[in-house]
């Protein structure tokens, strides 16, 4: 039964990034939806390529999606109302509630007026998630304690104060240096900031922490504040991760007896979440690669999306990335592309506008025989469809700018509703689509796989084996926070 009750909110903030913000505050959905509460997550503005449409179309940062689902409920974007998505080292797109409103350089977006103005946005967004669910469970961005962007925070501690927030510090002690980093970052506070933060969570710790009581007291003493828990390193709960930080730390090896997948890396990847999935079935290795090695010794090659596609296929010519990948298909290896892959593996993408590159045209790999014109339209939703021939209804989502027109007769991968299709498929060993979350679906893996392996696997319910990994995370949280703690501070 619901529990009526309006909560405070509570917000989740780090020491830096990567700490482990945003599988805690999936946590604290997962819990208060639980105990009986109608919680929904908010992070005022999220810097990733990893992005999700809405059930309206729009677009939000995939972590806010993630812990959407996490607390039972659909997402909005006003769970994410401010989104830059970089598109190369100096210049990111800027999604507001949903929509782009452009490009800005690093400078323009940090220094200018607009601020304000976001901020604003932002506050409002916020009230108007506040006035549908409770207890709102925020996330901040990065480190809170970065002195030189804080007079235009619109992330962490100002909203924290603006939302009147019981906050929470958290570190990762994986990484080493906590003390000073918790110390400094404490000591870096104003004191109405200061008196936000309600406690610290020490995340990532491996071992006992029995032994670690010193260290925690130590901590508590030098920063004024209660650790209400240490969190141990875990391996076994899968909850996707925020960014592409975590790639780094992935299998980058074929694995002999498996089928070999390797994911192209390139360097403006989005939504390399559309993996998840595939990395979870046993017949399957999945690595990451930026060697023609990494690609030579793959059975299936992806190519994945790319928030600057044009720039990153540059990039594959220049590092012979393209040569081996063309290669891998002359080879009869198999090889897909999605999103911005698929408009790689065409013949040419147009970019009039220059909406990413100044080279305004490039030939692409070649292989299929289609054409992709950029423009400045973007287009998000949410699909239901069926693949290739086969009766499965499967999900996705599209979240793109470029059209791509096929050349001759169409021969699509997916059937969408209202006799619309996606994608060309040219043999079952080579195809593209623009439908990220297309390897979520088991019938599209299989048929996949097919060539490479006799093996079938136990059909596997993809959204109820999300909704255990919550369950798994809420249990591991309550096990090791004081969770009682943070009710005390949010029901005052």
């Amino acid at each position: 039964m619901e529990n009526q009750r309006k909560l405070r909110p509570v917000m989740f903030v780090g020491t830096s990034s990567d700490v482990g913000k945003s599988v805690i505050t999936a946590g604290f959905c997962r819990i208060f939806k639980q105990d009986g509460y109608r919680p929904a997550p908010f992070k005022a503005q999220n810097m990733s390529l990893n992005s999700y449409a809405t059930p309206e179309g729009l677009e939000i940062g995939r972590a806010q999606a993630v812990q959407a689902e996490a607390a039972g409920i659909p997402c909005h974007t006003d769970m994410n109302p401010v989104l830059l998505k970089p598109t190369n080292d100096q210049t990111a797109q800027v999604i507001l509630n949903g929509k782009s409103i452009g490009n800005q350089s690093a400078k323009e977006y940090f220094l200018s007026n607009d601020r304000a103005t976001l901020f604003e946005e932002v506050k409002l967004a916020y009230q108007r998630l506040a006035s549908r669910y409770s207890p709102i469970v925020m996330e901040g961005a990065g480190s809170i304690s970065e002195l030189n962007l804080k007079k235009r925070d619109i992330t962490n501690m100002r909203m924290a104060i603006a939302a009147g927030a019981a906050t929470y510090l958290v570190t990762d002690i994986d990484k080493g240096g906590i003390f000073a980093s918790l110390y400094g970052t404490m000591q870096l506070l104003e004191p109405e900031e200061k008196a936000c933060i309600k406690g610290i969570i020490i995340n990532k710790f491996r071992g006992d922490p029995d032994l670690f009581q010193d260290g925690k007291k130590m901590i508590e003493d030098l920063c004024g504040v209660p650790v209400i828990g240490i969190i141990p390193y875990f391996k076994d709960i899968f909850i996707e991760e925020e960014d592409a930080v975590s790639l780094k730390l992935k299998r980058n090896q074929p694995v002999p007896g498996k089928v070999n997948i390797a994911v192209v890396l390139v360097s403006r990847m989005s939504n390399f979440t559309d993996f998840d999935r595939l990395d979870k079935d046993s017949r399957v290795n999945l690595y990451y690669t930026h060697t023609a090695a990494g690609i030579a010794q793959a059975d299936i090659v992806i190519l994945p999306g790319s928030k600057n596609t044009i720039e990153d296929l540059i990039e594959l010519r220049h590092n012979g990335l393209a040569e081996a990948i063309i290669l891998a298909h002359q080879n009869q290896r198999t090889v897909i592309g999605i999103c911005g892959g698929y408009q790689m593996m065409g013949k040419t993408i147009k970019d009039p506008g220059q909406i990413e590159s100044a080279a305004g045209e490039i030939d692409g790999l070649g292989i299929l025989p289609v054409e992709t014109l950029l423009r400045d339209e973007k287009t998000t939703r949410q699909c239901s469809f069926t693949y290739r021939d086969f009766s499965e209804k499967c999900i996705g989502y599209e979240i793109h700018m470029g059209e791509t027109k096929v050349q001759g007769a169409p021969q699509p991968v997916a059937h969408l509703e209202e006799k619309q299709t996606d994608g060309y498929f040219l043999s079952e060993k080579c195809w593209g689509s623009y439908l990220h979350g297309i390897l979520d679906n088991e019938v599209v893996i299989n048929d996949l796989v097919a060539p490479y392996t006799d093996l079938q696997v136990p059909y596997v319910d993809y959204l109820q084996f999300r909704s255990e990994q919550y369950d798994k995370l809420a249990v591991l949280l309550r096990e090791n926070l004081d969770i009682e703690q943070v009710y005390q501070h949010i029901k005052d």
